[in-house]
């Protein structure tokens, strides 16, 4: 299971990387992970203009897309499409930030999982 990670890194600029779900116990017909602590959940509805200028990330938390992707640029100019279905872990908390917009004009609902 791939996670896009976004970061800052010690000059605050933000840069993506890929994270690989290590699986921890095999049981024939399902993989599971070990348990990630997690503070509670968000539910998010977010418009189809949603245009967000830089930002930095309000805490460490994973992004799950549920119906539709959003565009993110990180400091460093990489972009990417974080597609339906996906999941990234925000932790640019400090830095530059990062840039988010809608994709297609299309609503997306996501899930906002808080990891601190």
């Amino acid at each position: 299971m791939h996670i896009h990670n976004l970061y800052a890194d010690e000059n605050g600029e933000s840069h993506f990387r890929d994270v690989e779900v290590d699986w921890a116990k095999d049981q024939g017909h399902s993989q599971l992970s070990e348990r990630i602590p997690a503070t509670g959940i968000i539910f998010r509805r977010t418009a189809g203009d949603y245009n967000l200028d830089w930002h930095r990330a309000p805490r460490r938390q994973y992004i799950v897309n549920l119906d539709a992707a959003v565009q993110v640029r990180a400091s460093d100019g990489e972009v990417r499409i974080i597609k339906a279905g996906e999941i990234f872990l925000v932790e640019d908390t400090y830095g530059k930030g990062h840039l988010s917009a809608a994709v297609d004009g299309e609503e997306r609902h996501s899930l906002f999982i808080p990891i601190e």
